[in-house]
């Protein structure tokens, strides 16, 4: 008679497919990186076929294809042909709400070598990547021009489904000008602008972060109203603005940190001004309203940038600690995962 606290096969199910996790992400990451789902599109393929048009061998390919059905993102069908499911279309670099750059970022070795010392960063509280790099996250990203481009489009993939719905989530049209402080290419600033035509915008970023942003900004016919600011938001903030958003930046900084890049907004914003801050909000107990996604950001914080994700209670202490008060927190609506801080000098 079985044990009465004998796991599961379904639990035993869960874990082994927790476990070989990194395997899918490499398994992905390659198929990124050869252009499978690109050279596939809305047609089929054989093995053979797409090993010709990839520089591959022809056996491991169909084995890549079959690994990559076996997770759902290919069908394979009679005669040894795949096509592409719905959620392999999003690894397609010209797809709908493409996620080809997220993937490849999150694939590559800069994300997830730290992640093999992540033992180490829980016992010692330290990221891993300054150790396995000789340098921080984006100090090394500014040495590599190609990988930031990579970074930048990945940020951009993860900010769309956010672009979607923020413009209509919060009332931008109270206010004259919008500040995007780390704001990369202006994936974000770009669809507040366009939702809000008589808001002007300013892009503030590294040299670096900004680096696709004119062109982006120009092809959205956005350029005659966003300034480019280059600039360190830890020494400075851009006037001008009466609101400073902030998305997916303080996530990726330590308390200490985060309060001196608050501080040098809440020097420049005017009376009756908003911060804005876009993030995932933790709640204080871990329930199923939040995506298990959001904790392994919260550890890849932890293990690459030193950062962390945080709690409504967290968020309003930093606030308080850099002369704001937190009025609202408002979920936004699907498919975004984050929600919209609302804070206001003090």
């Amino acid at each position: 008679m079985p044990h009465e606290n004998q796991p599961s096969d379904e639990a035993r199910g869960t874990l082994v497919q927790i476990a070989c996790g990194a395997m899918a992400t490499y398994t992905v990451g390659a198929a990124v990186r050869l252009g499978v789902v690109d050279q596939i599109a809305d047609g089929a393929r054989t093995a053979d076929e797409l090993a010709a048009e990839c520089a591959a061998h022809p056996q491991a390919m169909g084995r890549l294809l079959r690994t990559l059905a076996g997770l759902g993102l290919l069908d394979e069908r009679a005669g040894g042909t795949f096509t592409v499911t719905p959620a392999g279309a999003l690894l397609r670099s010209d797809g709908h709400r493409s996620l080809h750059s997220f993937v490849r970022m999150f694939s590559d070795p800069t994300m997830l070598r730290a992640w093999e010392r992540l033992d180490e960063s829980v016992r010692t509280g330290e990221t891993s990547f300054d150790a396995v790099f000789g340098k921080d996250f984006f100090g090394h990203l500014a040495e590599q021009p190609e990988l930031s481009a990579d970074f930048n489009a990945a940020m951009s993939d993860g900010t769309r489904d956010t672009a979607a719905v923020l413009p209509s989530a919060f009332d931008f049209g109270r206010f004259t000008t919008v500040a995007d402080i780390g704001g990369g290419d202006g994936t974000l600033l770009a669809a507040i602008l366009q939702a809000h035509p008589s808001l002007g915008g300013i892009l503030f970023d590294s040299a670096e972060g900004l680096a696709q942003a004119g062109t982006k900004l120009a092809r959205e016919g956005l350029a005659d109203r966003c300034s480019l600011v280059a600039g360190d938001f830890f020494a400075t903030a851009p006037v001008g603005a009466d609101v400073y958003l902030l998305k997916s930046v303080i996530h990726d900084w330590n308390d200490a940190q985060c309060t001196d890049i608050l501080r040098y907004c809440r020097r420049v914003i005017p009376d009756g001004g908003r911060l804005l801050i876009v993030e995932p909000v933790l709640p204080p107990v871990v329930d199923a309203s939040v995506s298990g996604v959001v904790y392994l950001s919260d550890l890849n914080m932890l293990v690459n940038v030193g950062g962390r994700e945080r709690t409504r209670d967290d968020f309003a202490q930093l606030c308080r600690g850099a002369g704001f008060e937190i009025r609202t927190v408002t979920r936004l609506p699907e498919p975004s995962r984050f929600s919209v801080i609302e804070a206001a000098p003090v």
